[in-house]
């Protein structure tokens, strides 16, 4: 019967999508400052370099990569038999 088990799947759960969030609300944030917030100061002691968009732009990059990751291998759970029970008999009530 072990085989026989039902699996869905981990949902909001998935600890991918927490990490997804995070980096990708903060990848937000930081690529907003580096497009208007930036000054010819920052500039110069960046050597030249936005570095507020290009580490912003690779946080999006980054929360895509892992959201392509939750979609296309999703985490299953076995649902245990005492639940199956109380959906099944939801279902016929």
């Amino acid at each position: 019967m072990g085989s026989d088990t039902r699996k869905r799947t981990a949902g909001a759960f998935d600890v991918r999508l927490v990490i997804a969030l995070l980096t990708g609300v903060y990848g937000a944030v930081i690529t907003v400052l580096g497009i208007g917030f930036v000054s010819d100061e920052d500039l110069a002691k960046a050597g030249g370099m936005n570095i507020n968009l290009i580490a912003g732009i690779g946080l999006l990059v980054f929360t895509g990569l892992f959201l392509l990751w939750v979609k296309l291998r999703p985490l299953t759970v076995p649902v245990p038999e005492d639940e199956e029970d109380d959906s099944s008999q939801s279902e016929q009530g």
